[in-house]
């Protein structure tokens, strides 16, 4: 809710000021951040106002309760009608199972009345706790000086509280691996399966990233789809994935399939995950996913707003300031053996959990 209004300006009065300046301000969240967004023309008498209104969104949110009200039934609707989607319930399910008692699992436990539970005392006390100088982390990219960018960065966080270091976040640990299934009347059965995994400072990151596009994240060049896709037909894709995150994020593989080939289809689905552990990947697989990989590296990072997420992630998790130029070296300095060693010793078929939306 932070750029729906500040102490000085009404939701309407500050859409207003942002449509006169022609500039983009909003307010997000991920797993890991919360913050504001601003995109403008580096012209003075247009970022010079556009920073000023990021600044009081920054720093003096208004959070009106009349808003936090439309707001929460709009989040109840959507709730409501995510929770008839079998993807979403597999997703959510999942998301349980992975990270049962810790804080990345809390979305997951998301129900109308934790919803309708957050006042705008909460959000005001959330706000000062961790919207701090000590916790900001500003990317700037664009038309503007050094000199100038620690001005921005001064204007923008001068006014927040020093704050304190945020406490460590609880280990994501593997717990009892549990596989669910859950009724739906849908004509497929949607299958999640993961497991808590990596971080983006992982010194395994590079070989768990070349491998996971060999596995699943390749598309039509994964083994996995050209098994449950190409030799049996089950499925219009499957897909792997990784989310690195500052504990360990995910390492996930899902699809959706006629529902009576849900067994059939997972036992294929394991065979594939652990024969790819066992033998890591051919010396062709390794130099297609290098030349992908690598090749489409620069398309990452070829406008203001990706460079801008990256520099985000740079300053978030602390990786090094050569991030962009290190990245493509790392991944084509990896052997098959580096692969295979770090799948065998990181990833076990038996410390997935899976959940089965839809099955017969």
């Amino acid at each position: 809710l932070a750029d729906t209004g500040t102490k000085s300006l009404g939701e309407e009065a500050l859409l207003q000021r942002v449509g006169d300046l022609a500039v983009s301000l909003s307010s997000y969240n991920t797993t890991d951040t919360s913050g504001v967004r601003l995109r403008s023309l580096s012209k003075p008498d247009i970022l010079n106002p556009a920073l000023g209104l990021m600044r009081d969104v920054l720093v003096e949110p208004r959070f009106d309760p009349a808003v936090l009200k439309r707001e929460q039934n709009r989040a109840v609707e959507t709730l409501k009608q995510n929770r008839t989607q079998p993807d979403f319930l597999a997703s959510v399910a999942n998301t349980r199972q992975v990270y049962p008692a810790h804080p990345y699992g809390y979305s997951a436990r998301t129900s109308e009345q934790t919803i309708r539970r957050i006042t705008p005392a909460d959000l005001h006390r959330f706000h000062q706790q961790y919207f701090t100088r000590r916790n900001a982390v500003v990317a700037i990219v664009g038309d503007v000086s050094r000199s100038q960018a620690e001005a921005i960065v001064s204007k923008l966080t001068g006014d927040l509280p020093t704050g304190q270091a945020l406490l460590p976040l609880p280990e994501a640990t593997h717990g009892a691996v549990q596989t669910q299934t859950l009724p739906h009347s849908g004509t497929q059965a949607h299958i999640v399966l993961g497991m808590p995994l990596l971080t983006p400072n992982d010194p395994d990151y590079y070989a768990l990233a070349v491998g996971n596009y060999i596995l699943g994240g390749g598309s039509f060049d994964s083994r996995l789809m050209k098994v449950l896709r190409d030799q049996h037909g089950y499925t219009y894709g499957v897909y792997s994935s990784l989310a690195p995150a500052t504990e360990e994020g995910t390492f996930t593989v899902s699809y959706s399939t006629q529902k009576k080939n849900t067994k059939a289809s997972l036992a294929d689905t394991q065979a594939v995950i652990e024969q790819f552990i066992a033998e890591g990947p051919t010396e062709a697989e390794l130099k297609q996913a290098k030349a992908n990989i690598v090749g489409g590296f620069p398309l990452h990072y070829d406008s203001n707003d990706k460079l801008l997420n990256y520099l985000s992630l740079i300053g978030l998790y602390d990786l090094p300031n050569d991030y962009l130029e290190a990245y493509p070296k790392a991944i084509n300095s990896l052997t098959v053996e580096q692969v295979r060693d770090a799948w065998q010793r990181r990833v076990k078929f038996k410390d997935l959990n899976t959940v089965v939306v839809g099955a017969e």
